[in-house]
C-alpha cells in the first residue's frame, strides 16, 4: 500500500471508514491527525494526534486541515441532516484543503446511481431516485468541479454498503453483528435471496489511502474493489459460521419499515433505500484494479475479523 509523505488529516476519524484509515496510516508510521467533533481518540492508534473540530464552521475546518499533505473526508451526519449539513461541510473542507495545498480524498457511496441489474461502474447513469442519492450526486459534482477549476486536487473513492471492525452505522453494521454475537434474531433489510455487493471496510480504507498517494487518481471517481456479491442469506450464513452460531434472520419488509418508521426516525429515513436490497445490487471495481492492482479480502476472512471485533465488545 503506497502512502504519501507529510501530514495525513482524517476528518470523521471516529466513523467506520475514518478510524480505519487513521489506524492503517499510524501502523505504517505516517504522521496522522484524527479529527472529530468531540476530540475522541482513535482505537488502536495511540500515536495519532487528535483534534476536535466542527466542520460546519469555516475557521474550525481551516484549523483542522492546517499543514496537511492529504485530507481524507470521511465525516458523516445523520440521514435527516444530509441536505442541510453536507453542502456546508464540503464547502468548508474544499476551502481548507485548498488553503493547505493538500490532496482531498472524498469517501463516497453509490446512492447517486440509477437502479440497475448490471454491475455499477464509474460511468453508470446517475439519475438518483432518492433524496439521499440526489444529495450525494450534488456533492460529488461540486467536488469534481472544484478540481476542474483548479481550486483543489481531489479524487473520489466509492464503495457499496460496507462492514467490518469499527463499522456501526451501516446497513450491515451494528444492527446485524451485535444481534448476531448476542444470539438474537438478526434483522435484514429487504429480501434474503437477492445478490448484493458488500465492501469490507479495510479494503475501502486501503483503497482511499492509495488514491491519495497517486496523482493519476486525481479528478476521477474510483470504485474500490469488493469481494463477489452475496445474497443476504449467504452473508448471514458466513457471519454465523465465523461466530459459530446458527443465524435466525428477521427480514424487514417495506411495510414493516413504514410502520416502525412512525416512531423510529432512522428507519423512516432508510426506507427509500430499500430498493437496493429488493433487487440485484452489483459493483464493478475493475478500473481501480487495472490502475493500482491488489485484490479484496475474501468475505470469510473479513467476517472472521468483524465477528471478533463485535464479540470482544459484547463481552466487555
Amino acid at each position: 500500500m503506497a502512502i504519501s509523505s507529510g501530514l495525513h488529516v482524517v476528518l470523521g476519524a471516529t466513523g467506520g471508514v475514518g478510524q480505519r484509515i487513521a489506524w492503517m496510516l499510524a501502523g505504517q508510521g505516517a504522521q496522522v491527525r484524527a479529527v472529530n467533533r468531540g476530540g475522541h481518540p482513535v482505537e488502536g492508534a495511540a500515536t495519532v494526534e487528535v483534534k476536535a473540530a466542527d466542520l460546519t464552521n469555516r475557521e474550525s475546518a481551516l484549523a483542522a486541515c492546517q499543514g496537511a499533505s492529504v485530507v481524507y473526508h470521511c465525516a458523516g451526519a445523520p440521514y435527516s441532516h444530509w441536505a442541510t449539513v453536507f453542502p456546508i461541510m464540503l464547502d468548508n473542507i474544499i476551502a481548507a484543503a485548498s488553503d493547505a495545498d493538500a490532496t482531498l480524498v472524498y469517501t463516497d457511496n453509490c446512492y447517486m446511481y440509477s437502479p440497475s441489474a448490471q454491475p455499477l461502474t464509474e460511468d453508470s447513469p446517475q439519475q438518483p431516485i432518492t433524496r439521499k442519492g440526489k444529495v450525494r450526486k450534488q456533492l460529488a459534482d461540486t467536488l469534481l468541479a472544484a478540481h476542474t477549476q483548479g481550486r483543489i486536487r481531489a479524487t473520489i473513492g466509492r464503495a457499496s454498503d460496507f462492514y467490518g471492525p469499527g463499522v456501526r452505522s451501516s446497513m450491515v453494521g451494528e444492527q446485524v453483528f451485535d444481534a448476531l454475537v448476542r444470539g438474537k434474531r438478526v434483522p435484514w433489510l429487504g429480501k434474503l435471496d437477492v445478490p448484493h455487493a458488500f465492501s469490507y471496510v479495510d479494503d475501502f480504507a486501503r483503497g482511499l489511502i492509495t488514491l491519495g498517494a497517486h496523482d493519476q487518481a486525481l479528478g476521477q471517481v474510483w470504485h474500490i474493489p469488493a469481494a463477489p456479491a452475496l445474497t443476504g442469506r449467504e452473508f448471514l450464513t458466513l457471519a454465523g459460521d465465523a461466530a459459530g452460531v446458527r443465524v435466525r434472520p428477521l427480514p424487514i419488509s417495506g411495510t414493516m419499515m413504514r410502520v416502525l418508521g412512525l416512531t423510529t426516525p432512522v428507519l423512516r429515513e432508510t426506507r427509500e433505500l430499500l430498493y437496493e436490497y429488493n433487487e440485484p445490487y452489483l459493483f464493478d471495481g475493475s478500473k481501480y484494479t487495472s490502475a493500482f492492482g491488489g485484490a479484496p479480502t475474501p468475505h470469510t476472512e473479513a467476517m472472521r475479523q468483524t465477528v471478533a471485533w463485535y464479540r470482544e465488545r459484547a463481552n466487555v
